[in-house]
């Protein structure tokens, strides 16, 4: 488990420095490098005058096309790279960016301040950096709801599921996984336009997923004040989310901070009408986007010692 030594490394670096915007400004990142590399492919191969059969197998290899450079580009350059420490300290540096350790925790703290402060109007600007719902439609409870589902949910899609994969594979496993979720995330949603060409990159996402998505959702028990309540929620509410995966991190998180998630939402002038996550219980307020934040803080530190025992083991 070597590999699991620099993703603690990536770990410590990004919650360091994040990603620094100068460092943004002049180079970008890595995701918004594939999302080029996949914007092309989607205006190139998902043509709307092909058959949805022809645009499923045109999406099926376009997914598996960014997916396979990726993972040769992490194996060539992990393959060139000394052995032993140097090459723990590399890999991990070069993994940093794909790790949203910081960042997360900064996008959903300016959500918590101007709410607490009262100023409704700059918690609705702020959230809606980080969710796709409509925010002029939303409350308190709505956006301290939405803060803290981005937060559960992108706790297993940023940080647990790459440093998973990149424990397991090094450079490989998280540029691939890195791929297969950004993937996901311009094209696999269920719109008119790529019903079917984001077919596979849709499913790949849920297989990526499957394991980290519950590891995250079991972190956030281990470190509640409330676990017993959100290890019921969890395992009672988990499925009745729509993803297969995000129901999990989200019902834990519910049932840590005891109180409900999920529920009906207005997505680009629609309304959809999404289960609760622990009905029953009180919205959530200001505070809670706070005490969300203390857990996931402890969650990502317990993973990193676990990560650590790995690497020393």
């Amino acid at each position: 488990m070597g590999f699991a030594g620099a993703m603690v490394v990536a770990m410590a670096v990004d919650a360091l420095l994040g990603w620094p915007a100068p460092l943004f400004a002049r180079i970008g990142h890595p995701v918004t490098w594939l999302g080029r590399l996949i914007a092309a492919i989607d205006a190139a191969w998902n043509r709307a005058s092909d058959p949805p059969e022809w645009r499923r197998a045109a999406g099926i290899a376009g997914a598996l096309a960014v997916i396979a450079l990726s993972v040769a580009l992490g194996w060539i350059v992990q393959s060139v790279l000394s052995l032993g420490w140097i090459q723990i300290m590399l890999i991990g540096i070069l993994a940093w960016p794909l790790v949203a350790l910081r960042s997360l925790h900064d996008h959903v703290a300016a959500v918590a301040m101007p709410l607490q402060a009262g100023d409704i109007a700059a918690a609705r600007e702020a959230v809606s950096r980080i969710v796709g719902r409509d925010p002029t439609a939303l409350d308190e409870a709505g956006i301290a709801r939405a803060a803290i589902e981005s937060l559960a949910e992108n706790s297993s899609d940023g940080i647990v599921a790459p440093v998973f994969w990149g424990a397991l594979f090094g450079l490989p496993g998280i540029f691939g996984y890195k791929a297969i979720n950004t993937l996901d995330s311009m094209i696999g949603h269920r719109s008119e336009r790529h019903e079917a060409f984001g077919w596979a990159a849709a499913r790949i996402d849920d297989v990526a997923n499957f394991i980290p998505a519950r590891l995250s959702g079991f972190l956030f028990v281990l470190l509640a004040s409330r676990r017993s309540e959100a290890l019921s929620c969890m395992a009672r509410d988990a499925r009745r989310h729509r993803s297969p995966n995000a129901g999990w991190p989200e019902a834990a998180m519910a049932g840590a901070l005891g109180v409900r998630l999920s529920g009906p939402r207005i997505y680009h002038g629609s309304a959809t009408d999404e289960p609760w996550l622990n009905q029953g219980a009180r919205d959530p307020r200001a505070a809670d986007i706070t005490e969300a934040l203390t857990v996931y803080r402890r969650a990502m530190m317990l993973l990193a010692a676990l990560l650590a025992i790995l690497a020393f083991a």
